[in-house]
């Protein structure tokens, strides 16, 4: 699957989780619960979402958090926000310092994008935020009876972050990356 972080406007975070998994779900690129029925394959998973009082990285950090920061691809959004982003997760090191990417679309600044923000800028805005009730009862109907070991789970106003095979992730992800150096190493005889 391809993870993807969406940095979000504070007040805005379920809001923003709802058009994400409705414009992907109708795009046929996202299913619920597509991890348990092994069919993330191909598939956007939303799985974190950060307002502005969430942009850091909760610690401990871990060598996978360093590649997966260091990897990070904006391509969408506004450069002065990303570049906070990445400002506020200073911990790196090397300290990642935003640069335009090949990759980058742009701000998607059309019309549409306008007339919606302005739409849900105010009360109608505040008013579809209220329904989070709706979304943290659907997201709560989802985890697992015992979260797992190593899970990475944050459910709040700044921050959604739904990892919640981290370890076995972590694990896999280490594997390959001894591998990689296994190989790289046995090359230089």
């Amino acid at each position: 699957d391809f993870d993807v972080l969406i940095g979000v406007r504070r007040g805005r975070i379920f809001t923003n989780r709802f058009f994400a998994v409705l414009v992907l779900g109708l795009a046929g690129y996202f299913k619920h619960n597509m991890h348990e029925q092994e069919k993330a394959k191909d598939m956007i998973c939303p799985n974190h979402f950060v307002a502005p009082g969430a942009y850091r990285l909760t610690p401990p950090y871990i060598d996978y958090d360093q590649a997966i920061y260091a990897g990070l691809v904006p391509v969408m959004g506004n450069e002065t926000k990303i570049e906070q982003f990445f400002r506020a997760n200073d911990w790196m090191k090397p300290r990642r310092v935003y640069k335009k990417d090949q990759r980058y679309l742009g701000e998607a600044n059309s019309l549409f994008k306008r007339a919606v923000e302005w739409l849900l800028g105010g009360w109608l805005g505040d008013l579809a935020e209220r329904l989070k009730f709706v979304q943290i009862s659907e997201i709560s109907r989802g985890l697992p009876p015992k979260m797992p070991a190593g899970a990475r789970f944050v459910c709040n106003e700044n921050e959604l972050r739904f990892h919640l095979n981290s370890a076995q992730t972590i694990t896999k992800w280490r594997e390959r990356k001894q591998k990689k150096t296994f190989k790289t190493a046995s090359f230089h005889y």
